[in-house]
């Protein structure tokens, strides 16, 4: 099977990949709907589309999805994809200053950069990208979702990581749910079998984000109009300009992550947004947490750099590179092809057409997204006692529609009366939404590593890539350590 970038100017190419844009916008601008679950449920439909079609639609839907969760991030602080979370840390402060409609262009230049700049650097340090990426086992895995933990922790509670580390456990608690992978017992499961098949962190990211931010608003009685806060949508290009080092920085880290299989945007979006919070100077440092515009370009080019990067394994080695590119792998199997070492020889100019469609598709994304942000912005921008009820509706399908499981919306509930506690307390969210989503991957890969050292546990310090993962851990945990020691008690944010 052998196709050619002509092949993508076609009007029905371009027809089916805007489709597929504007359809993952939407998708991912509504709370809980990921990326991996638009991806997987339109694996079936995309069967029945011709092999470019097919690459087309799926990649725009990839594309777009990723970008979704925006909207709902910077307008009404839900996130709507994991990914999205220190977005809405950044962006929906923003709003409410009413600087909104600045945000999201902003957030939509750097995805439209991100894209383009990490499949760049992919194509260019493709044998170092996957040289890197095969050295790590399962002992560096578990180290890197730990580390993510970390950051989270550190990142979301100001002065206070302590608050924030609790968070993450919570979060690493609740992945530990369910039956266990390597010998199949069941933990903290209370002989329910809804338990034993664990809790999936798209109900609990809902409630938490979602829920709990329904909840917050009534019994405060805030207002969230934000159809004044979006006059201008296109930023200026000084303040993109202001930030090219963020933006350069953070598509590097979003397309060496992403080609880490299983690392995924989350832990794309996190790494960046804390090298740009260390590399910032002092005055922009203090405004993360309170609606950075720095913080926003380092999560927002490392998210769609993750998706090239997410890519390069999945085609190359046959490893995903997350969710998402899992799906996309086993559309392409629907398609009879067999990705791996030899996919060049198999399906001659595959790979140009793949990133050429991602490429163009960032194009269409950008657009697709400032002609859509207006008529969302008249939904979010309904009076609360409007706004508010629609809002839980759709948080309620996006948890029902995940296993079409009603035990799936008591979780969301749960979790969302659990959110509203602990804002309350002053602990933050993210981490426990990140600790929920990585603790698989740390438990799986901690225990396996565990096994296969089991005689010589000693020679899991001298692994060089665990060594530094460690490393880097100590020293995420002392920075916040130290950073926490030097502010007087009752100071700083909790």
């Amino acid at each position: 099977m052998t196709l050619d970038l002509s092949q993508i100017v076609q009007p029905m190419t371009l027809l089916t990949m805007a489709t597929g844009v504007v359809f993952g916008l939407l998708w991912g601008a509504m709370p809980g709907l990921s990326t991996s679950m638009a991806m997987a449920l339109l694996v079936g439909i995309s069967a029945k589309f011709s092999f470019p079609l097919a690459i087309a639609f799926l990649v725009g839907v990839f594309t777009g999805s990723t970008s979704g969760g925006e909207m709902s991030a910077v307008l009404i602080g839900i996130p709507g994809t994991p990914d999205a979370v220190p977005l809405a840390i950044e962006g929906y402060p923003l709003t409410r200053r009413g600087e909104g409609g600045r945000a999201l262009g902003l957030a939509y230049v750097a995805s439209f950069l991100g894209g383009w700049v990490g499949i760049a650097l992919l194509v260019m340090f493709a044998p170092v990208i996957i040289g890197f990426a095969l050295e790590l086992g399962s002992w560096e895995m578990a180290l890197l979702g730990l580390w993510g933990v970390a950051i989270a922790g550190n990142l979301t509670s100001g002065e206070r990581p302590l608050k924030g580390w609790i968070s993450g456990c919570l979060g690493l608690l609740v992945a530990m749910v369910g039956r266990e992978v390597i010998y199949g017992y069941g933990r903290f499961t209370f002989n329910s079998a809804e338990l034993a098949d664990g809790i999936d962190y798209i109900p609990l990211l809902i409630g938490l984000f979602g829920l709990a931010e329904i909840l917050r608003v009534f019994l405060t009685h805030e207002s969230i109009h934000v159809q004044s806060q979006v006059r201008r949508i296109i930023p200026d290009w000084g303040l993109i300009a202001r930030y090219w080092k963020a933006a350069i920085r953070g598509s590097v880290i979003g397309a060496l992550i992403g080609a880490i299989p299983g690392a995924g945007g989350n832990v794309a979006t996190y790494v960046s947004y804390d090298v740009a919070r260390r590399t910032a100077p002092p005055d922009e440092r203090a405004k993360f947490g309170q609606g950075s515009y720095e913080a926003i370009v380092a999560a927002e080019v490392a998210d769609n750099a993750n998706i090239g990067g997410a890519l390069l394994p999945t085609l190359t080695l046959g490893i995903p590179g997350s969710a998402g590119a899992a799906a996309f792998m086993a559309a392409l199997n629907l398609q009879g092809v067999r990705v791996g070492p030899l996919i060049n020889q198999d399906h001659p100019g595959l790979l140009p057409y793949i990133y050429g469609v991602l490429v163009l598709s960032n194009f269409v994304m950008y657009g697709a997204a400032l002609l859509l942000v207006r008529p969302v912005v008249r939904l979010f921008s309904l009076p609360r006692e409007v706004l508010m009820p629609i809002i839980a509706v759709v948080c309620v399908l996006g948890a029902f529609g995940l296993n079409l499981s009603m035990f799936d919306v008591s979780v969301m509930f749960v979790f969302g009366i659990m959110g509203l506690v602990l804002q309350r307390a002053g602990f933050p969210l993210a981490p426990m939404v990140l600790g929920a989503i990585l603790g698989s991957m740390v438990d799986e890969n901690l225990r396996r590593a565990l096994v296969l050292f089991e005689h010589q546990p000693m020679a899991l310090f001298g692994r060089p890539f665990g060594l530094a993962l460690l490393t880097l851990i100590l020293f995420t945990l002392y920075d916040g350590i130290y950073r926490a020691g030097r502010v007087p008690d009752g100071y700083g944010t909790t």
